[in-house]
This record gives structure tokens, sequence and C-alpha cells, in this order.
């Protein structure tokens, strides 16, 4: 079981890390987007892959803080808010 759990620990490690440096250095998913110049669908599923990366790395690090409950939301929520970052304010205005 516990061989289990590291495994899973090193594999959302590998993933998260994979995907920092796949971000180019930038600090939030939509920071990497707008670096690498991503539009349309590409950018939609970037920001949706980064988004997952985040999710699953927030919730091995509530699990080590070994949150439950309300707090476990709460900071898992926050958590991907802000790996993931804002939107630029010309993308959240619709025509």
């Amino acid at each position: 079981m516990k061989m289990l759990t590291a495994f899973r620990v090193a594999a959302v490690a590998l993933t998260v890390f994979a995907a920092q440096a796949h971000a180019q250095d930038t600090s939030t998913c939509q920071a990497a987007a707008a670096g690498k110049k991503l539009a349309g669908a590409a950018r939609t599923s970037f920001l949706n892959k980064c988004e997952r990366d985040a999710a699953a790395a927030c919730d091995l690090a509530a699990a080590e803080k070994k949150l439950a409950g309300a707090a476990k939301t709460s900071f898992t929520r926050k958590c991907v808010r802000d790996a993931v970052g804002e939107a630029p304010a010309a993308a959240d205005k619709k025509p």
C-alpha cells in the first residue's frame, strides 16, 4: 500500500514538473498560454490539461496536509485558481 502511494506521489510530482517545464518558466497556465501565443482550440486544450494537472497536484498537497471536508475543498479551489491564473480581460468580454 505504501509503495502504491509513493508511486502516485512520484507520478503526480513528475506530471507537475513536466507541466512546469513545458510552461516555459511561467507561473500560471494563462501566462504559459499567452507566452506560447496559443489561440482557439489549442489554447482551450492547453488550459484544460494545465488545470487538470494543477488539480491533481493540489489534491496531493491537500492530502499531504491531511485536510478534509470544507478545508480541503477551499484549499484545493484556491490552489487551482492560483495555478491557472486569471484570464485576460479581453477574453472575458463577449461581443
